[in-house]
């Protein structure tokens, strides 16, 4: 299949292993980029654009289960796949409730794994459009023209407001944590971006008061909720 332009994210801990899997799959065509650990596959994933991430279940600084359900919460429709030493069932049932589309236990031959990646990718490919547009009881959300609508008026938002208002349409009725909102937007979630976050927050609920079944709630000590 065509593969030239898929773009793999490829996590994995054992130096040896993950330079072998990228070099195949980069003869193979595919643009892989290899992070030796979660928290390094985390930030690529927040950096670039992903058609399918192949992560490693134990790994330093960030594991493969909580890995995949941060990057659940900034898209919902991107392929994991799961590899594994591991065979046990409750593992293997963590790692589809984390969010995982397949799971490959190890060793398992690197051919197997591109029928797994090349099934995958077939399977998805005629669903990897952005939702542009989202309802929110009576505000109508153009992620586009980053305008928000009710009514006859319409208001404009700023980059920032988009970005975040957009992330909490993405996990509505969801917790959005407070370090994955403040690293997707403002790239580093210290005091001082914490801070302007709070003041982005407060902009949008002024913005979304004309419909009172809409609300951005505070979670506390975890994040914001977009209730609807």
């Amino acid at each position: 299949m065509e593969n030239k332009e898929h773009r793999i994210l490829l996590a994995e801990d054992d130096e040896n292993l993950g330079m072998l899997l990228s070099e195949y799959l980069i003869a193979k065509g595919y643009n892989t980029t290899l992070a030796p650990n979660g928290e390094d596959a985390y930030n690529a994933f927040v950096a670039g654009k992903y058609d399918i991430c192949i992560f490693d279940v134990m790994m330093p600084k960030k594991d493969g289960f909580t890995l995949a359900r941060e990057i659940r919460m900034l898209n919902t429709e991107v392929p994991i796949v799961f590899l594994t030493a591991k065979t046990m069932k409750d593992d293997i049932l963590q790692g589809f409730k984390a969010g995982a589309d397949d799971y490959l236990t190890k060793p398992f031959s690197m051919e197997e794994l591109l029928l797994r990646i090349e099934a995958i990718l077939r399977r998805t490919s005629g669903n990897s459009q952005v939702q542009e547009t989202y309802l929110l009881g009576k505000y109508k959300f153009d992620t586009q023209k980053q305008q928000l609508t009710i009514g006859e008026e319409t208001i404009k938002l700023t980059t920032k407001e988009s970005e975040l208002l957009k992330l909490l349409c993405a996990n509505a009725n969801k917790v959005l944590e407070r370090n994955i909102a403040l690293k997707t937007i403002w790239v580093d979630d210290n005091y001082f971006n914490a801070r302007s976050m709070d003041v982005y927050i407060t902009k949008l609920r002024k913005h979304l008061k004309e419909d009172p079944s809409v609300e951005i709630i505070n979670v506390h000590g975890k994040g914001y909720k977009l209730v609807m």
